[in-house]
């Protein structure tokens, strides 16, 4: 049957079938916080690259977006049903080193957005900060990150298999929070950076230890004064 008359018959009998507009996630933005020590907020993201067999894996980045430390770089095939939980067994391990994060900023991709993630967040009491859909901005450090880490890593290295990707990308992560200086910290390492930040901080003097600082000073004056005299 022509089309035409199909249209014809269909528009003469007032049918009318409505189109379903497609859903669009929508998250309304939330102004930068203001980070004033570690463990305040990790930023996570995912980059691509592929194997010298031709299969393509996934490099889940978390950093510390105060000391911009990157925590880990995790390796692994891009198989959406595993990542989920290699994406929370790998947060577990460094919630078991560093402690427990106050939040954690990501964008909406499924392996972050799933029930799995959220109530692992939930559970431990996690803020999560998902940044709007095409605004990746709003994760700028790990961003950054990114693209320093794509440049200097994944576009330099040949990777045979999995397992060398996986030390090769190790070996780039430390050389970059042990030796690498960054301008925003003062052109400290990351890893000088974020031990000098939990250092405790050096108690005031106090007026006994003033005191006693004095009498020892006016001892040795006297001691001085004493040994010039006898000669």
């Amino acid at each position: 049957m022509n089309h035409k008359r199909v249209w014809r018959v269909y528009r003469e009998a007032g049918l009318c079938v409505k189109r379903k507009k497609r859903k669009r996630l929508v998250r309304a933005g939330r102004p930068a916080r203001v980070l004033t020590a570690a463990n305040q907020e990790w930023a996570l993201d995912f980059v691509h690259d592929v194997l010298g067999t031709g299969q393509r894996v996934r490099v889940l980045s978390v950093l510390d977006a105060y000391a911009r430390e990157c925590l880990a770089l995790e390796v692994d095939t891009s198989f959406a049903r595993q990542l989920t939980g290699r994406v929370t067994r790998g947060l577990e391990r460094l919630v078991a080193e560093r402690g427990r994060p106050e939040s954690l900023r990501c964008d909406n991709g499924p392996e972050l957005t799933s029930r799995h993630f959220l109530v692992w967040c939930v559970e431990r009491k996690i803020q999560l900060v998902h940044i709007e859909p095409g605004r990746p901005m709003q994760n700028g450090r790990v961003e950054s990150f990114q693209g320093k880490f794509r440049d200097e890593c994944l576009n330099v290295s040949w990777f045979r298999n999995l397992w060398e990707a996986r030390e090769k990308v190790e070996a780039w992560r430390r050389e970059y929070n042990e030796a690498r200086p960054h301008s925003s910290l003062g052109y400290q390492t990351p890893e000088a950076f974020a031990a000098e930040a939990a250092a405790p901080p050096a108690s005031p003097p106090t007026l006994a230890g003033i005191l006693k600082t004095e009498q020892n000073g006016a001892l040795s004056s006297t001691n001085f004064v004493s040994a010039i005299v006898r000669t």
